[in-house]
């Protein structure tokens, strides 16, 4: 990305588009942000330690989680990469088995370590015997984040086959995913919970919960958001008019608000993430429409310097800085609690002017971190897989542990769960590096 964000005219490569690395970037460090604000952690009058979802307390937070919640963007975005990345890989004669096995090692590399880490920490705290309700709340908050990695992998995996049904159906593509996410939506909330009474998953303990019900929309809604990635890539939305682009968020934004008190789905959009519902669809093509009125400053953008340091410096670590940032920041926070000074209460004024500083600590504490990991963001070149079975079954294997941590909650036996299976994964389609091996350039122009 160095080289293409330096000189664009002369090494980017056909369907790049910069403005969509800005927007990567951008959604990168508001999640981290978002997560800053969630970990509101200071001491109650007695000198226990005190740990609350700070920003989710405030009156206008669900509001603002409505245009917050930029995933829905980030797999739109996705969605164009993955088509630039899949025409590219066409002309050059790759395998879907070969595409798809590249954006594995993309996850799987950088993850391993994260999952290793985990299963040390929260083997340790088991074994010195640290308060197990402190561990779990910390590890449930930490882990929050790893339903990414499922989520996206299949997304990816399925992009070649996704992008040949763009090509033939269209539309209606489109109308099938987003039926086929409502039909889930309406069997989870009014039959499984409104009918038969399942009542939503303890945070702490394994079992069987309504959310368990609504796991197949980490497709169908995912892909949707895909989906119109392509629209994007194809220039669907560049054709529309600004008074166009602006009716289709009203119209999107308006349905989906409509839908809240009809389903029973939650105001807060941050709850209808996980398992993804169809306001999340439908965002998907609000923010698609918004992002292609804001394209001509964007792209202004990305000829500043600055910002042009700033998509490299953390572009090029992206998934280091998404996975690791939360440990980092509750390492930051246990360093505060063991200093000899005062901590600034959680919502109050102190405490909100401090949070940018924090997340600039933060984020330079990742890079710091990132210095030994950036390693394994680099993909090196793949040795061939033993059958054609090793692409399928490297892609269920890496997203089993993420989506049991997001449902169940980050433990140490689901942590060794996924450093084992995201081994297994790379080691079957082979994404561990050789000796002395180059890493693989993608046609975007940017390492792995």
């Amino acid at each position: 990305m160095s080289s293409a964000a330096q000189t664009p005219t002369r090494t980017l490569p056909e369907g790049r588009d910069l403005t969509l690395d800005l927007v990567r970037v951008a959604c990168v460090v508001l999640v981290v942000f978002a997560h800053i604000l969630f970990s509101g952690v200071g001491r109650n009058p007695d000198g226990s330690i005190l740990i609350e979802r700070t920003v989710e307390a405030q009156t206008w937070f669900d509001v603002a989680s409505w245009i917050a919640d930029i995933m829905p963007l980030f797999f739109v975005v996705g969605g164009f990469a993955a088509a630039v990345g899949w025409r590219s890989a066409e002309k050059r004669g790759q395998s879907e088995s070969e595409f798809v096995r590249v954006r594995l090692a993309r996850l799987a590399r950088p993850a391993l370590p994260l999952f290793v880490f985990f299963s040390v920490a929260l083997g340790a705290t088991r074994m010195l015997g640290i308060d197990p309700s402190l561990v779990d709340t910390v590890a449930i908050g930490v882990g929050s984040p790893l339903w990414f990695l499922a989520a996206y992998m299949l997304a990816q995996a399925l992009a070649p086959r996704m992008m040949a049904l763009h090509a033939r159906y269209g539309r209606r593509v489109l109308a099938v995913l987003l039926g086929c996410a409502l039909a889930v939506d309406l069997v989870r909330f009014l039959l499984v919970r409104d009918v038969f009474g399942v009542h939503s998953l303890a945070p702490d303990r394994y079992g069987v919960g309504e959310e368990l019900f609504g796991i197949p929309n980490v497709l169908f809604v995912w892909l949707f958001c895909q989906q119109v990635g392509f629209f994007l890539f194809d220039g669907w939305f560049r054709r529309l008019r600004a008074w166009q682009l602006l009716a289709l968020m009203a119209a999107g934004t308006a349905v989906a608000v409509g839908l809240v008190p009809v389903i029973g789905y939650s105001w807060n959009m941050l709850a209808n993430q996980w398992p993804p519902t169809v306001p999340m669809a439908l965002m998907a093509i609000v923010q698609a429409a918004g992002l292609t009125l804001l394209h001509r400053p964007l792209t202004a953008l990305t000829r500043v310097r600055a910002v042009q340091a700033a998509m490299l410096l953390i572009g090029s670590r992206l998934m280091t800085v998404y996975l690791w940032h939360l440990p980092m920041v509750m390492v930051l926070i246990g360093i505060e609690l063991l200093l000899p000074v005062p901590l600034p209460h959680p919502g109050g004024p102190v405490w909100w002017w401090t949070r940018v500083p924090f997340l600039l600590l933060v984020l330079a504490a990742v890079w710091l971190l990132s210095l030994p990991l950036a390693r394994f963001e680099k993909v090196p070149p793949l040795t061939p897989v033993r059958s054609g079975a090793a692409t399928p079954l490297g892609v269920a294997l890496f997203i089993v542990a993420p989506l049991a941590i997001t449902a169940y909650g980050l433990d140490f036996p689901l942590a060794l769960l996924g450093a084992v299976c995201t081994a297994l994964a790379l080691w079957l389609t082979g994404g561990f590096a050789r000796r002395g091996a180059a890493p693989a350039v993608d046609p975007a122009g940017r390492p792995g």
